[in-house]
């Protein structure tokens, strides 16, 4: 399924995360050459034998069949809505709504619908009913919940498909079934359907998509969590970049539907983690980019072949190169004392974080400057405050054409190459083993520096170099932590004891911390001038002597203006901090002020992205 996010269940969910959010109405701003779309070319890229010039008026009427674009059922695409949208729609407005935005689809995306879209509705309850039989097995659960917490995003005593479930559980407006062919609305109970045309139109992309390359195929489920989030940069970035498009004419000269109201324009940010859904919001920006740049080289043409040929990695679409280079990771199962792998669980045991994943790992330690219950600690920049380590995630030098951007590039984590996280279990206790590759040594020195330091964050000790390093109890994430670095390769194991550690890398070289906290002065790889890392800070040349650019103190993003997306709307709080002594005291508390006034947030489903590998 493909399923569309909505504040149904909480308001103010548009001002906390309405970044890729995007009203279908006359006031939407477009970019200077986003509107002007003839009929005989719906966009800007090269004009190839796949796309089809739109039918004229004239030459539309009913039966017009399947071969004309802008034209579906007797409707053509410049034909306007004429009812009123005051109390929901009914069955026959509901229809004449779905023809004149299928019509509107073809036209922008230059192609037609080979067959009707059927669009049910259905209420709130009977949507939570048929959603409610749960995530997969319980040593799946047991996995996942591993998975989240190596990504520091999801706590020891919390549960991971729970935080999935409190993010999108009540608040799904709507999805395309590949298996139904159908889109199903979901309405609030006791209400006639009202619905927000940018989540039809954007699920009617997903249904012409899939009468064109089956969705339901494998290639369109990835393996891994990275694999899943770089597959749906395809799939959701062309959505979104129609979307735009769509929302361009409305603003520049079509007659567009108003979206439904919001249910509430404030109040307080919702107990989501955010962590788990920035990392699910990663593919609707980067990926609409990637599309919109394989369409300015190639035409539409290009998105077709990417669409035939997925992207493999969130990398190869933050960074938008089709060739990204991976690496094989060197891994072996050596644990003893018990502890065994989940072999019926990811691929072989594994799952792949990769580079989106990771990024959102170190940009969420800071995110306590904005949201409750969240963490205020510099990782990615330790010379910067967390509020400008919070506000890393809004810099970018692109922008889509009706909405701000997320970035997730960054130097701590665009060398990435591979990864494999292994969940551990021996009886009650729970452990993992990540091994990741780098691209450079010093892109694996600059990765193994972050994660120094978002552990030192979080415990309240030194770290000393080749040593088990322990985070106590109250922390979310208590227990023992190994950290290696061998040229290219990063490796940390997690277990409740150090103990635990080494019976899970015998062969690490790794001493274990003495009675009194350090080290117990007869291993590890305690040499050179950089063992103390103390309180993580020093990202600047890590422990393993990194000058190869990847300092903090150069980053390319670093602008002291914010980067506020060029809509001007999303940089009132946020971002200026930079010039003021950097006190996170300026954003605690307050509501997010960046994205465009919104009423739909366009997101995956978490139980299609999170639980595909469910036994």
């Amino acid at each position: 399924m493909r399923r569309v996010l909505s504040p149904s269940t909480a308001a103010a969910i548009v001002a906390a995360v309405a970044v890729l959010c995007v009203a279908f109405t006359a006031g939407v701003a477009a970019a200077p050459d986003a509107g002007a779309v003839p009929a005989e070319s719906a966009g800007n890229g090269p004009v190839t034998s796949d796309a089809v010039p739109s039918a004229s008026a004239e030459e539309c009427g009913p039966g017009d069949g399947t071969e004309l674009v802008g034209c579906w059922n007797g409707t053509h695409y410049e034909e306007s809505v004429d009812f009123a949208e005051t109390d929901g729609l009914n069955e026959t407005q509901l229809a004449a709504l779905t023809d004149l935005t299928m019509a509107r689809v073809e036209h922008v995306r230059q192609r037609p619908f080979r067959e009707d879209v059927p669009v049910e509705t259905v209420t709130r309850s009977e949507y939570l009913n048929d959603t409610a039989s749960g995530n997969g097995s319980e040593a799946f659960r047991r996995w996942n919940d591993q998975v989240w917490e190596a990504l520091f995003v999801v706590g020891d005593d919390a549960n991971a498909n729970s935080e999935i479930d409190s993010v999108f559980g009540g608040a799904v407006s709507g999805f395309y079934s590949p298996t139904a062919d159908q889109i199903v609305i979901v309405v609030p109970d006791g209400e006639s359907p009202d619905i927000d045309p940018s989540t039809l139109a954007h699920e009617l992309l997903h249904a012409m998509q899939d009468q064109y390359h089956d969705l339901t195929d494998p290639r369109y489920v990835g393996a891994t969590q990275d694999g899943d989030l770089a597959v749906d940069g395809i799939v959701e970035g062309e959505a979104v970049h129609v979307e735009e498009r769509y929302a361009a004419r409305c603003a520049d000269n079509w007659t567009c539907a108003e979206p439904p109201e919001s249910g509430g324009g404030g109040g307080d940010v919702p107990d989501f983690n955010f962590g788990i859904l920035q990392t699910v919001l990663q593919p609707y920006g980067d990926g609409a980019l990637y599309v919109r740049e394989l369409r300015d080289e190639g035409g539409w043409a290009a998105v077709n072949e990417t669409m035939n040929d997925p992207p493999a990695s969130t990398a190869e679409v933050i960074h938008r190169d089709p060739d990204y280079e991976e690496r094989s990771v060197s891994f072996e199962d050596a644990a003893t004392g018990g502890w065994e792998t989940y072999a019926d669980q990811g691929v072989d045991g594994a799952e792949t974080a990769g580079e989106a994943s990771m990024f959102v790992m170190f940009w969420y330690q800071s995110a306590g400057v904005r949201f409750d219950s969240g963490y205020e600690y510099s990782v990615l920049e330790p010379d910067r405050s967390p509020a400008e380590n919070y506000n890393v995630h809004f810099r970018t030098d692109a922008e889509l054409q009706t909405r701000g951007l997320y970035n997730y590039a960054h130097p701590v984590t665009e060398g990435w190459a591979g990864d494999e996280l292994y969940p551990y279990r021996n009886g009650e206790r729970d452990g993992y083993v990540w091994a990741t590759e780098w691209q450079t040594e010093g892109d694996a020195a600059a990765f193994r520096d972050a994660y120094v330091r978002m552990l030192t964050a979080h415990g309240d000790g030194d770290y000393t170099e080749g040593t088990v390093y322990e985070i106590g109890e109250e922390s979310d994430f208590p227990g023992a932590y190994g950290v290696e670095r061998d040229g290219t390769s990063v490796t940390i194991t997690h277990a409740p004891s150090p103990a635990g550690v080494l019976e899970l890398r015998p062969d690490a070289d790794l001493a274990l911390p003495d009675a009194d906290g350090g080290a117990d002065g007869d291993g590890g790889s305690d040499s050179g001038d950089d063992g103390d890392v103390s309180d993580g800070t020093d990202g600047a040349d890590g422990a393993n002597g990194s000058d190869d650019g990847n300092e903090s103190g150069d980053r390319a993003n670093e602008s002291d203006d914010g980067n506020e997306s060029g809509d001007g709307t999303d940089g009132a709080d946020r971002a200026n901090e930079s010039d003021d002594g950097n006190e996170s005291s300026d954003t605690a508390g307050s509501t997010p002020g960046f994205g465009v006034a919104a009423t739909l947030v366009s997101v995956m489903a978490a139980l299609g992205l999170f639980t595909r590998r469910s036994t």
